[in-house]
């Protein structure tokens, strides 16, 4: 019997140490992994904020830095967050400030016209006022350039239908604010209503809105005004 239970003794010993044996590598690869700090700077999503994989939520809970290590959010993507919510879309022209609202009518009333000569003294030549081949060239000749007739009656037609729809007021506040038409290049086109997608397709194809889902964003035509009723641009593409 003494040496029975001798015997059982050793054995749980022996149990003991091969437990711990096998324990220890997860126990240091925990600790491993607590001292590794994520890197947010390159593009890695911190502990805390990177969305968790079903089902491995308590796997990593014990791994998970403390809220002092993590790294502060970098400049870089609280701008755009801010860029992001920075857009305040107006619908309704009354709100606009005067000069805004008298340009606008200004450029209505001449795209109505038909007449592409009378965009001339709206746009302010001299100045880098249009997007196009050449900035240096007359300002009247850049639309045509836009157009698809040699009128210039397309680009007419199309500054027609951006101006009717409401308008996205960009970086208020600040010596880049500006007033932009359509309001689509202000609100995600994922966030859009049904009501907002009919605005939009009255100025592009179905074929037009799905390219554009896929690159992120409303990519055509856009008209800028500056808060004292001057004339900023026409410009399209990213």
């Amino acid at each position: 019997m003494p040496n029975s239970r001798f015997s059982r003794t050793l054995l749980a010993v022996a149990l003991t140490g091969a437990t711990a044996l096998t324990q220890a590598p997860a126990a240091f690869a925990l600790s491993g992994m607590a001292q590794t700090k994520p890197v947010g700077a390159q593009g890695i999503q911190p502990a805390e904020t990177a969305p968790s994989v079903k089902g491995t939520e308590n796997q990593h809970s014990q791994a998970t830095p403390p809220a002092a290590e993590q790294p502060a959010a970098t400049p870089e993507a609280e701008g755009e967050t801010e860029q992001a919510i920075k857009a305040e879309i107006i619908h309704d022209f009354s709100k606009l400030p005067e000069p805004v609202r008298k340009l606008r009518e200004a450029i209505v009333e001449a795209a109505a016209s038909g007449d592409v000569e009378r965009m001339r003294p709206i746009m302010d030549p001299g100045a880098k006022k249009t997007d196009g081949p050449d900035q240096n060239e007359d300002p009247i000749e850049t639309l045509k350039s836009f157009s698809g007739d040699t009128e210039g009656l397309e680009i007419l037609a199309i500054m027609l239908d951006l101006m009717q729809t409401g308008v996205a007021r960009i970086e208020a506040g600040t010596p880049d604010e500006v007033y932009v038409w359509p309001y689509f290049v202000g609100k995600p086109l994922n966030e859009l209503t049904p009501p907002e997608k009919v605005d939009l397709l009255r100025i592009v194809t179905a074929g037009d809105l799905a390219a554009m889902d896929e690159a992120g964003g409303y990519n055509f035509y856009r008209i800028g005004i500056s808060p004292d009723g001057k004339w900023k641009f026409i410009v399209s593409g990213d």
